[in-house]
């Protein structure tokens, strides 16, 4: 039975990545900060499904849950907790918040990777994955503001390049676009659904190769400019 751990399991992409996985008979472990209140969530708590709690800002919890899992192999890391700041403009940027952005957007999925990576490797898989943003593309940012977002995801992909050179081949690492995605974070008015982008980039995920490791993608599989 393949294996997977997705963080941000709560809601959005993430509660859709874990319906799809567990219906295709994965071993699913599902984090987020507050599983007694993730009723969509604890609704698909099965054998194959369990929850744990973990805020990626807490590195002691990241390093307390790999703890807990060692010796369990994972195939597939998902990277998918994440914040949208705010939209705080040049002149008045609220640093805290821009802080605490790149903490979980950022620093967290690094983290994350460090503590996990043995777990990865004694999957069959050896797979990783965080979810991004164009958002994070430098090429692509053609109206500017949103400091905190952009800066915190162009890092991230800047962290994912990073990984790819150093991990080798001891797993494929890369970033993905989800697409506007019609979640608590895009948007009732996205025109993308969960249940599209996240086949997407299950697909993509299934698809890597170690050619792949680094690279920047989207849902649909298309690689996006730096």
């Amino acid at each position: 039975m393949p294996t997977v751990l997705i963080t941000g399991s709560n809601r959005g992409l993430g509660l859709e990545f874990v319906r799809q996985y567990s219906s295709e008979g994965w071993r699913v472990y599902a984090c987020c900060r507050t599983p007694q209140t993730a009723s969509a969530l604890n609704a698909l708590a099965s054998e194959t499904v369990t929850i744990h709690a973990l805020d990626v800002s807490d590195f002691t919890a990241i390093e307390a849950l790999a703890g807990e899992l060692q010796g369990v192999a994972i195939d597939v890391l998902i990277n998918n907790a994440g914040v949208f700041g705010d939209g705080s403009p040049f002149g008045s940027i609220n640093y805290e918040v821009f802080r605490k952005t790149l903490e979980v957007n950022t620093l967290a999925p690094l983290r994350i990777v460090e503590c996990f990576l043995p777990h990865v490797e004694a999957g069959e898989l050896k797979r990783i994955a965080h979810v991004t943003s164009k958002m994070g593309s430098i090429a692509d940012n053609t109206s500017g503001g949103r400091y905190a977002y952009r800066t915190s995801k162009a890092a991230l992909n800047m962290v994912n390049r990073s990984l790819s050179h150093d991990l080798g081949a001891r797993a494929v690492t890369v970033v993905l676009h989800p697409g506007w995605v019609a979640t608590d974070m895009g948007g009732a008015g996205a025109p993308l659904q969960p249940p599209e982008s996240v086949t997407g980039m299950r697909g993509v995920i299934a698809g890597l190769s170690a050619g792949d490791s680094g690279k920047f993608y989207n849902y649909d599989g298309a690689e996006l400019p730096w």
